[in-house]
């Protein structure tokens, strides 16, 4: 079950759903939308290793927008911190991003009960195309969890990705193989 406009709201409410900052006017029916901050990062070397940590470059990008390449990897950040208490958050394009050729995550839309951060997300384009900051960027959809949760990702030691740095955070795969 997907939580509706009303229901997003009285969880905000009660401190299940943390959204900062956040405007009324972001908010759909079933989703939230968030934008793209000017925080992001691109790998150093041309091939990544799963089992060492891959150095990043972080850049901001300015108002008068940066140009996306095809065959490109860019990590990104939401201008939006968020807190989910109580429910699975999903982030996923908007159809409007979509359909300018911009993909926001490879595999990873879903979050764990007890993130904390900013999302970060994995972007690459079919074709070049100038993106902005604060320009409208994904949604996020927030999913009832049936029972309880024992291990919510903020209290799990082998959390690797709550984020509350703005920048982006680079791919943690390595801390996997220790």
């Amino acid at each position: 079950m997907i939580l509706s406009d009303k229901k997003i709201l009285e969880e905000m409410k009660k401190g299940n759903i943390v959204i900062r900052p956040f405007n009324l006017q972001n908010m759909g029916g079933n989703s939230y939308d968030v934008h793209l901050s000017k925080y992001f990062a691109q790998y150093v070397d041309k091939t990544l290793d799963a089992k060492k940590h891959n150095k990043v470059k972080h850049f901001e990008i300015q108002e008068k927008g940066f140009v996306l390449k095809p065959g490109q990897l860019y990590l990104g950040t939401t201008t939006e911190y968020t807190e989910t208490h109580k429910f699975v958050p999903f982030l996923e394009g908007k159809s409007s991003t979509g359909r300018l050729g911009i993909d926001i995550h490879a595999t990873a839309g879903k979050g764990d009960v007890g993130f904390c951060g900013y999302w970060t997300m994995e972007i690459s384009t079919s074709k070049p195309v100038r993106v902005y900051p604060e320009m409208p960027i994904a949604q996020l959809i927030y999913y009832v969890v049936e029972g309880k949760v024992e291990r919510p990702y903020n209290k799990k030691a082998s959390a690797k990705y709550g984020n509350k740095e703005k920048w982006p955070k680079e791919s943690m795969m390595w801390k996997n193989f220790k």
